[in-house]
């Protein structure tokens, strides 16, 4: 079987690239109804972890699968088997491999960092941890970051009777809105990374509504914090955590600057190379990203003493749940992506009304708040790949440099609706299901689905409502 597979990918690398060169401007052949394996996958992660936990835990790879082959089996007989494999190998090599990638050399080199000290879970030193959560997110990503700090805050308040409200907010502020500053912090910025947006345009243009969100997160959790600490009793205020601080796995952070060169070096550098595979035009630079990001992550396991990840509870399950699921979102969104192309011919013209003036000018408020109640039900990447195609659907030039030079307050706009509101439930970002995974098992009592989201509307949605307000 195997030696069959090495004739097939041998026959495939040998063919010419113009067999893969395919016309492949389906967007107003498409009706809504291919929109349904990707609408179906969306719906399978937000309902199954919630109905039907243990069958989700055993099969959601199965599941992801299903919706996989749901769109591509009827594709492949309308459209046949080289225009399906040249859409799913452009996605998987130009989109899917490289946001892997990237998650998981910063999931595995923040997994090998364990922090000691005496955290003694007050709410000056929460408010502190919580702080270099913000800054670091944005650095290692919302995933590594929270990775990181998770552990060490739950030891620091393992003693407080009310944590819940710690651990909501760190999902706020270290899970999502700390990573809006760089394409490293949350996956929808990076996407916009690998469509041309410029590694730097996300730290001027997001600073200021970064801060804002930030500054007034962090004083409504001090209140907060200090009201239950002080319920709690001077009498309860036990430091259970009495070792010397130290961190574990230094080498790590040197590996962790090493992701972000290999990054910026992806952007920066442009040799002007370019390697065609499937009919797929890869670019030398992004290709030996790729590669540094995972000899990092080997690195990284080969360097760091296995008793670190141990203490950590470092688990892979994590990283499999979210490939498993983001090969069947990146496979499932083709259609859409496609659609949105066609601009207004398209089976979704009459979507663009809603973010569109009656000239064809964008409602930046509306990108903002659609992109922002999308990402919180769905999930953020997929949602901003949907809105940064639907803001460029009716331009020739490249969507990336139109968006950030011709109407950078749309692509703002959809930058800030993607992570700010990625926060609003645990399905809008990663990150966030696997801190309540985390806090679960150190036996935080962490609220339900529509729990979490009372805690967001209350607490999240009066500040966007004023910065959408100053903003657009």
């Amino acid at each position: 079987m195997n030696t069959y597979i090495k004739y097939i990918l041998t026959i495939l690398f040998l063919l010419p690239s113009s067999l893969f060169a395919l016309n492949n401007s389906i967007g107003e052949e498409l009706s809504l109804f291919s929109l349904m394996p990707f609408c179906g996958i969306l719906l399978s992660i937000a309902l199954f972890p919630i109905i039907l936990p243990v069958f989700w835990h055993k099969h959601f790879g199965k599941i992801s699968l299903f919706w996989i082959c749901i769109l591509v089996i009827p594709l492949i007989l309308w459209k046949g088997f080289l225009f399906v494999f040249h859409e799913i190998t452009h996605v998987f090599f130009l989109e899917y491999i490289p946001f892997i990638l990237l998650l998981f050399s910063l999931y595995t080199i923040s997994g090998g960092i364990r922090i000691k000290g005496k955290l003694s879970g007050s709410p000056k030193m929460n408010v502190a941890i919580i702080s270099i959560g913000i800054i670091l997110a944005s650095w290692m990503g919302t995933t590594g970051a929270s990775m990181l700090l998770i552990r060490p805050i739950l030891r620091a308040n393992r003693w407080r009777k009310y944590r819940v409200h710690t651990i909501v907010f760190f999902i706020f502020l270290v899970a999502n809105i700390g990573g809006t500053l760089t394409p490293l912090g949350d996956p929808p910025l990076f996407l916009g990374f690998l469509q041309g947006v410029s590694f730097f345009w996300t730290t001027k243009a997001l600073l200021i509504p970064m801060l804002f969100m930030s500054f007034f997160l962090l004083i409504i959790y001090y209140l907060l914090d200090l009201y239950f600490y002080k319920k709690e009793g001077k009498e309860e205020n036990i430091i259970v955590n009495d070792e010397a601080f130290s961190i574990d796995g230094k080498i790590n952070f040197i590996l962790m600057m090493c992701v972000v060169l290999s990054v910026l070096m992806s952007g920066f550098w442009n040799p002007h190379i370019i390697l065609t595979v499937f009919g797929t035009h890869l670019e030398l630079q992004n290709i030996l990203r790729d590669v540094l990001l995972f000899i990092l992550a080997m690195l990284s396991l080969r360097l760091t003493d296995d008793d670190i990840r141990v203490n950590n509870h470092f688990s892979w399950f994590p990283m499999v749940e979210v490939s498993k699921l983001f090969a069947g979102i990146f496979i499932t969104i083709i259609p859409a992506i496609a659609i949105l192309k066609a601009g207004n011919s398209g089976a979704l013209g009459d979507f663009l009304m809603i973010v569109s003036n009656s000239e064809g000018l964008p409602i930046n408020s509306m990108y903002f708040w659609m992109t922002g109640i999308l990402s919180s039900f769905l999930d953020n990447a997929p949602t901003y790949l949907i809105f940064f195609n639907l803001a460029g659907s009716n331009v020739n030039q490249d969507i990336a440099n139109y968006l950030m030079f011709d109407t950078p307050q749309t692509l703002l706009a959809i930058s800030m609706g993607a992570v700010f509101m990625g926060a609003m439930t645990y399905i809008g970002n990663a990150p966030n299901f696997m801190v309540r995974s985390i806090a679960e098992e150190d036996n935080v009592k962490m609220p339900s689905f529509f729990g979490f989201m009372a805690w967001s509307i209350i607490v999240l949605i009066p500040l966007l409502i004023i910065l959408s307000y100053f903003i657009f």
